[in-house]
């Protein structure tokens, strides 16, 4: 069957029914307003990028390798980078080798090409609710069906697997474990064994996108799902949050066994990730001393911002509304009374000139209406407080009109 654009000429595949516009990037549309107070957009703060550091590592190696910084590269990724994230990783608690390492274009790309890899139209992938917008529509394109685990505090609800996995034909597991997108939420060490426990037991292999793991701000480190299984979990890390996203440098780290399929698919999609922008993202990542000092400042940074918010939630959200309490990453979540539907809700808010994510696109099942997503990390601290003021004044008026 195909899909018709009023058009015979285009008769589009029957999958690109289902792809539909990331409700974040429309709302960025209008958040580009000076104006507008967006608690919207997960994106890191701009004045934090390491811009003189960037720069003179592009002109380090035009100078000294510019014939091969913009000529082709191998599609597996530089081999120098691949070397220093592998040893980054295993220095982390992520074990990886060089032969395990694909330098991607963002983990968006990490998650097409699993996508690409694992799915044929119908096949079922078990995610948490919720889970990571981008990662929906990334499997949306191949036609993916959902099976939903629950979450609490502690993460995916890892009690309901045995019963989840042995009724359906899944073909992975896809979780965030830290600070995940959107709730902020982190996966218990408890959990994390049952999980990957349970995940052998039934032989379906783990996702595990980790795009936030570096930006803790409380807590122990907790180990990755990857530590616990590296046969049978595809590890997702990027750049994007502790360099620039700018760069969309990223990285799967891959099982022996499926390396050579990840190659083949990467190939025809890009046949490979810049390589200059790899080069120069090498000579920054490579001074340790300098990376460790950035990242300290990006986890002060945003923790403070993260308490503002949560003060600020504290102060100005009327009774009935919750949120979560992250120990890292750039989110918080929050569940407004059931008679509040974000969406609408946005339009209001907007009016006010503050901007949310609503929560509902975070949900394979469609759920989620009275949600919405915090993003602190892009704020200063006197807008955070300001936004969340009016957020909260819109929440408890439409509250009282009820």
């Amino acid at each position: 069957m195909t899909t018709t654009t009023g058009n015979d000429l285009f008769r589009l595949a029957s999958r690109t029914s289902r792809m539909h516009a990331s409700d974040i990037r429309e709302i960025l549309k209008v958040t580009s307003r000076p104006e507008v107070i967006s608690l919207a957009g997960g994106l890191p703060a701009p004045e934090l990028f390491p811009v003189d550091r960037i720069r003179r590592a592009f002109e380090s190696v035009l100078a000294r390798d510019g014939q091969v910084a913009l000529q082709y590269g191998p599609s597996e990724g530089y081999q120098p980078l691949r070397e220093l994230v592998a040893a980054r990783l295993t220095s982390l608690g992520v074990p990886a080798a060089s032969t395990n390492v694909l330098v991607i274009n963002g983990s968006q790309q990490g998650l097409d090409l699993v996508a690409k890899l694992f799915l044929d139209p119908g096949d079922a992938v078990l995610c948490e609710n919720p889970t990571y917008l981008g990662a929906i529509q990334a499997f949306d394109s191949y036609e993916a069906r959902y099976v939903i685990a629950p979450m609490d505090d502690d993460g995916m609800q890892t009690g309901v697997l045995d019963a989840l996995l042995a009724d359906r034909a899944v073909k992975f597991i896809y979780a965030l474990p830290n600070f995940q997108n959107p709730s902020g939420r982190t996966l218990s060490a408890a959990r994390r064994r049952a999980l990957v426990e349970t995940a052998r037991r039934h032989g379906v292999p783990i996702v595990e996108d980790d795009a936030y793991g570096e930006l803790r701000f409380e807590g122990e480190p907790l180990p990755s799902l990857r530590s616990l299984w590296p046969e049978g979990v595809i590890y997702l890390g990027t750049f994007s949050k502790i360099l620039a996203p700018g760069f969309r440098l990223a990285w799967a780290v891959i099982p022996d066994a499926l390396y050579d399929r990840f190659v083949l698919a990467k190939q025809p999609a890009d046949l490979h990730t810049a390589m200059v922008t790899q080069m120069a993202a090498h000579e920054v990542a490579s001074d340790s001393d300098a990376m460790a000092e950035h990242i300290d400042r990006l986890r002060d940074v945003y923790r403070s911002r993260r308490d503002t918010m949560l003060r600020a939630l504290g102060e100005w959200f009327p009774p009935g509304c919750r949120w979560t309490h992250p120990q890292g990453g750039l989110f918080i979540w929050a569940d407004l009374p059931a008679a509040i539907n974000t969406r609408e809700l946005l339009a209001e808010a907007i009016e006010n000139h503050v901007a949310f994510v609503p929560g509902q696109a975070f949900h394979a099942d469609g759920s989620g209406s009275n949600t919405m997503r915090l993003n602190f990390s892009n704020v200063t601290p006197d807008r955070i407080e300001e936004g969340v003021m009016r957020l909260g004044k819109a929440i408890a008026t439409r509250l009282g009109a009820r």
